[in-house]
C-alpha cells in the first residue's frame, strides 16, 4: 500500500511532494569539504612561496649591500686587496653569488643572487664616496 504525502501549507500542498529520495545527495558533502580543501592548501602554498621569495629577497639584498662596502673599503685603502674578490667572499660569506662586480673611480658597483628553488633573487648595490 502506497500513501499519499500529507500536504502542507505553502507551495508543496498545492502540487506532488518534489522531495527527491534520500540517497540522491549523498557524498556531496564530502566532495564539497574536498575541494574547500583543496582551495585551502593552494593558497598556502602560494602564500608560503611568496613569503620564500620575500626573504631571499631581502638575503640577496643584504648581501650585495656588504659586497658593495666591502669593495668600497678595498677601493679607499682602508682595506687591503682587490675589490671585487672581498665583494666575492663578503657575498659568499652571506650565502649569495655575486654575478656581477665593477669599479668605477672609487665606486664599487655589485650584483648579488640568492638561489630560490630553480631561480635566483637578485639585487644591486653601489658603495662609495657621496656624489
Amino acid at each position: 500500500m502506497i500513501e499519499e504525502p500529507v500536504a502542507r501549507s505553502g507551495s508543496r500542498a498545492r502540487g506532488r511532494d518534489r522531495r527527491r529520495p534520500l540517497g540522491a545527495d549523498r557524498g556531496a558533502g564530502t566532495a564539497l569539504a574536498l575541494a574547500i580543501a583543496t582551495a585551502v592548501l593552494s593558497l598556502a602554498l602560494l602564500v608560503a612561496g611568496a613569503g620564500t621569495a620575500a626573504i631571499a629577497q631581502a638575503r640577496a639584498a643584504a648581501a650585495a649591500d656588504a659586497a658593495a662596502l666591502a669593495a668600497a673599503d678595498a677601493l679607499s685603502g682602508f682595506v687591503d686587496g682587490s675589490p671585487c674578490e672581498l665583494a666575492r667572499a663578503v657575498a659568499t660569506a652571506s650565502g649569495a653569488e655575486l654575478p656581477a662586480c665593477s669599479v668605477e673611480g672609487l665606486e664599487a658597483l655589485v650584483t648579488a643572487a640568492v638561489p630560490v628553488g630553480p631561480l635566483h633573487a637578485t639585487a644591486d648595490a653601489r658603495a662609495g664616496p657621496p656624489r
